[in-house]
């Protein structure tokens, strides 16, 4: 029934993907992000639903009279640039057969990324974007929330088999990403139900993050709580809900999840932390011997550890973003992909900047301000996981962009005297001008 409901949405959905592609950016991002067809055991679970949406999508992009421009931002060049050396490290590297492999997902990704950033440009083509994010991982915290509930804590967590999110640790840092954008929705959202339904999806998916026992995600959610807090103007009261519930919900996991976030203060006692700092070291050396290419994608091999790790029979998978980046694709690959973390946060920062006291771009502004919430989590969450080719950060830098192009876009019309004259007024004019606020509850 369920492949049968998955095959009946896609397959309906390709004549308004024809009509209107921008739909297919949707689509794709359900089917890449949730991967609703794993949920099903029949023929859908190896199905290609997501080349069939993608292939209609720019086929019709062919024929549409949209707007479809590529924005040519710095974003777009670094990601560009980064899509070129990736496969120029591929040309090199050791495990051909297999970094093919992997080079073809991480460009079906990027190409997609491309499309997104051609296709998504109003303010409500963005947030049907971030609606579809949202639920597309919040599924799986509602999920995970309620499973580690009626479990009481005992059971780990886990993501749908077979994606980037399939192991505990990932589905974690990804329903911790996710939060903040979900009380973005809550703040557009105008129904008081739906208000409420995004409060008990938030505290579900922060259970479920920790009842996936991953300590990575426990640091995430430390950064991004720190983050908010330095950020909002509402200190006291967002300081006061995070002193509650924190405790809260930390109370309610067994004896079992403390004894093992108490292993970061150890982590020298602990085989799996030491295995990763093992890993980190064989990418630095991998990468100080090739400092251009890296060794490719899927370089987690007993020969490759013989040659450059300390320790040579501790084999590990890279487990973090940042020594993925190193060893896969040398010192050029980080340097670039840092380049896209700062560029995307320059971007969230001049989206906040430029809607202060502009009643027309509040939602620019609370969707700059939680997308950065959201990377700061990644990034800080990432740097002990291999997730550098995870779709959603990617996606969230998108958003950056393509908001920033529209509001760009909507000044440079706005220089005429009439123009001037027909905009909404600036809040506080002629009176006092309040401060910015980021809202905790559920409704006004």
């Amino acid at each position: 029934m369920r492949d049968i409901l998955v095959t009946l949405i896609v397959f309906g959905s390709l004549p308004f993907i024809l009509k209107r592609p921008y739909l297919g950016v949707l689509m794709w991002v359900w089917l890449s992000v949730m991967n609703p067809h794993t949920q099903g055991w029949g023929f859908a679970t190896s199905f290609p639903f997501a080349a069939i949406v993608a292939g209609t999508t720019m086929f019709g992009m062919l024929f549409t009279k949209d707007a479809k421009s590529l924005p040519m931002t710095a974003f777009t060049w670094l990601l560009l640039v980064f899509a070129l050396w990736m496969s120029m490290t591929t040309v090199f590297a050791f495990y051909p057969g297999e970094s093919y492999v992997m080079w073809k997902r991480v460009m079906k990704i990027l190409l997609m990324t491309f499309v997104a950033l051609m296709l998504i440009k109003s303010k409500k083509q963005i947030n049907q974007y971030i609606w579809v994010l949202v639920i597309s991982l919040a599924f799986y915290g509602v999920k995970g929330g309620i499973f580690t509930i009626r479990g009481g804590g005992a059971d780990l967590v886990w993501g749908p088999e077979g994606t980037f999110i399939g192991g505990n640790n990932e589905i974690a840092l990804a329903l911790v990403v996710i939060i903040p954008m979900l009380r973005y929705v809550q703040i557009i959202s105008t129904n008081r139900w739906v208000k409420h339904g995004l409060t008990a999806a938030m505290a579900l998916c922060a259970l479920a993050a920790l009842g996936s026992y991953s300590r990575g995600a426990l640091v995430a959610i430390a950064a991004m709580s720190a983050f908010l807090w330095l950020k909002s103007r509402q200190k006291l009261r967002i300081g006061l809900v995070l002193v509650i519930l924190f405790p809260v919900m930390l109370a309610f996991m067994p004896a079992r999840w403390t004894e093992r976030m108490d292993t970061i203060q150890t982590y020298e006692q602990d085989a799996s932390a030491m295995g990763r700092i093992n890993a980190w070291k064989m990418a630095f050396n991998l990468a100080s011997d090739r400092p251009l290419t890296g060794g490719g994608f899927e370089i987690y091999e007993p020969a490759t550890f013989a040659r450059y790790a300390p320790i040579p029979t501790d084999i590990h998978a890279a487990h973090s973003i940042y020594f993925q980046a190193l060893g896969e694709h040398g010192f050029g690959g980080l340097l670039l992909y840092l380049a896209l973390c700062i560029v995307t946060w320059r971007n969230g920062t001049w989206i906040v900047r430029k809607s202060l006291h502009r009643e027309d771009l509040v939602w620019a502004q609370n969707l700059a301000l939680m997308t950065q919430v959201s990377l700061i989590g990644f990034w800080v969450g990432g740097a002990f996981l291999s997730l550098l080719y995870f779709d959603v950060p990617y996606y969230l830098m998108v958003a950056l962009v393509v908001t920033r192009a529209l509001i760009e876009k909507e000044a440079a019309v706005e220089t005429t005297p009439a123009r001037l004259a027909r905009r909404k007024p600036l809040i506080g004019s002629g009176a006092q001008q309040p401060a910015m606020r980021i809202p905790i509850s559920a409704s006004k």
